[in-house]
C-alpha cells in the first residue's frame, strides 16, 4: 500500500488503462454474461452502498429483493415461492444442495445430475460430501431420464437436471424427471441459471418449473439473459419453510437468523435486476428473447452453408458447430467434445452475426 495517496487523476487514468485492456463484449461470442440494460446501470448506480447481509439497516432493498422472488416466482408458476438472491448459479446450487442434504439426512449421501451439469456441482460436492452420480445424455445431450432413476437409490438426496446447458443450449427432459423424482421421492433441482430467463419468453414454451408437481427447487440468473449488473442470481424454492433448515444465529445484526450463503450481500443488483423487469415486462422480454433466437437461427444457417454443421438443433440461444477453427479477433469456446460454441446474448446482434459469417467466409476463401 502507498505511504501517500495518488492523486485522483492518475488513479483513474491508471484504472482507464486497466479497463481498456478488458475485450470489448462486441466480439466476445462466448460468454452468458452481457453488458446491462442502461435502466440495470443506472438502478445499480443508486443502490451501491446497500447491504442484504444486514438487512434490517436496508429496509427498502430488502423490499426489493422480495419483489424479485416474487416476480420470478410468477415466471416459475409459483407466486408464493421461497427465495432469495444469490450471487448466481454456483451459489443457488450450493444452496439447493444443502437443502435437500438436510432434508434428507442419510449416512453416505448422493446426488444424481447429467453429464451435461455445471461444473458449480462439482464444487458443492466436494463441499457438501456428496457422492455425484452422472447420468449419461441421449443423442441430443439431453439427460436419460431413464438412465438417471436407474441411478437413484436410497441415499440420493438430490437429482438435478439443467435448463439451457452450457455447453449447448438443451433443456433435460424435466416433465420426466419430475415423474422420477415424485416416484422415488427424491429433491429434484432444476438448473436453469441462463435457460430460466430464456425459456418463459419462448412462443411454446415446454414445461420446467413449478409447473411441474416433483420439481423442488430452481437457480436462476438475472446477470445473464436478465440483462443485470453483476452479481445477480436466484434461488426458488416450491416450499418457502425449506430455507428454515439452512438458518443460522446472527446475534449482533439486525436480524438474529439468516438461511444465505454468503454473509456480506450487494443490494445493487438487486435493484438492477428489478429494474430490467419492471421495465421490460413480459413483452419486452419475450421480444429480447425472440431477437436472440433469432440471431441463432440465422447463425446456424450462415455457418451450414459454409460448410460448419451444427452439433445439435439447440433448444436455446447457444450454437455449437463441428468447425476447427475461428476468425481472428473473434472470441468463442469449445465444448469438451470440441465443438465450437457460440452463445447469441443481445450484444451479439445481428449485424455482429453478419459481421462474423462474412469474417468465416473471408476464412474459408
Amino acid at each position: 500500500m502507498r505511504e501517500h495517496g495518488c492523486p485522483e487523476e492518475d488513479l483513474f487514468s491508471f484504472l482507464l488503462s486497466k479497463r481498456q485492456e478488458d475485450l470489448g463484449y462486441r466480439n466476445i461470442l462466448s460468454s452468458m454474461c452481457t453488458p446491462p440494460h442502461p435502466v440495470a446501470a443506472r438502478a445499480h448506480a443508486i443502490f451501491l452502498e446497500t447491504n442484504l447481509g444486514d438487512p434490517g439497516l436496508f429496509p427498502g432493498t430488502v423490499a426489493l429483493e422480495e419483489l424479485l422472488v416474487r416476480r420470478l416466482g410468477t415466471l416459475m408458476h409459483h407466486p408464493g415461492a421461497g427465495g432469495y438472491a444469490t450471487s448466481g448459479g454456483t451459489e443457488s446450487n450450493i444452496q439447493a444442495l444443502r437443502i435437500a442434504k438436510k432434508l434428507k439426512p442419510v449416512g453416505s449421501p448422493n446426488v444424481v445430475v447429467p453429464a451435461s451439469a455445471h461444473f458449480s456441482f462439482l464444487k458443492a460436492c466436494d463441499i457438501l460430501g456428496l457422492d455425484m452420480r452422472v447420468a449419461p445424455l441421449d443423442a441430443d445431450f439431453r439427460m436419460d431420464a431413464e438412465a438417471a432413476a436407474g441411478l437413484i437409490d436410497k441415499n440420493t438426496v438430490a437429482l438435478v437436471s439443467v435448463v439451457g446447458t452450457t455447453e449447448y443450449g438443451m433443456v433435460d427432459p424435466i416433465a420426466a424427471l419430475s415423474d422420477v423424482a415424485l416416484d422415488r421421492d427424491t429433491f429434484l433441482h432444476i438448473d436453469a441459471a441462463f435457460g430460466g430467463m430464456v425459456v418463459p419468453f419462448l412462443d411454446n414454451p415446454v414445461p420446467f418449473d413449478f409447473s411441474l408437481p416433483g420439481v423442488s427447487s430452481i437457480s436462476v440468473d438475472p446477470h445473464k439473459m436478465g440483462m443485470s449488473t453483476i452479481p445477480a442470481g436466484c434461488l426458488l424454492t416450491r416450499d418457502p419453510n425449506y430455507f428454515a433448515c439452512l438458518n443460522v444465529e446472527t446475534p449482533y445484526l439486525t436480524v438474529k437468523r439468516e438461511c444465505t450463503l454468503a454473509g456480506t450481500r450487494p443490494g445493487a443488483s438487486v435493484a438492477a435486476a428489478v429494474a430490467v423487469l419492471e421495465y421490460l415486462g413480459m413483452e419486452g422480454m419475450r421480444a429480447v428473447v425472440t431477437g436472440c433466437m433469432e440471431n441463432a437461427r440465422r447463425l446456424i444457417e450462415g455457418m451450414e452453408t459454409l460448410g460448419c454443421p451444427r452439433a445439435v438443433t439447440p433448444d436455446v440461444n447457444v450454437a455449437t458447430f463441428s468447425c476447427d477453427r475461428a476468425p481472428a479477433g473473434w472470441r468463442v469456446s469449445r465444448t469438451r467434445a470440441g465443438h465450437m460454441r457460440i452463445v447469441c446474448m443481445p450484444h451479439v446482434t445481428r449485424d455482429v452475426i453478419e459481421k462474423f459469417l462474412k469474417d468465416m467466409s473471408d476464412m474459408h476463401a
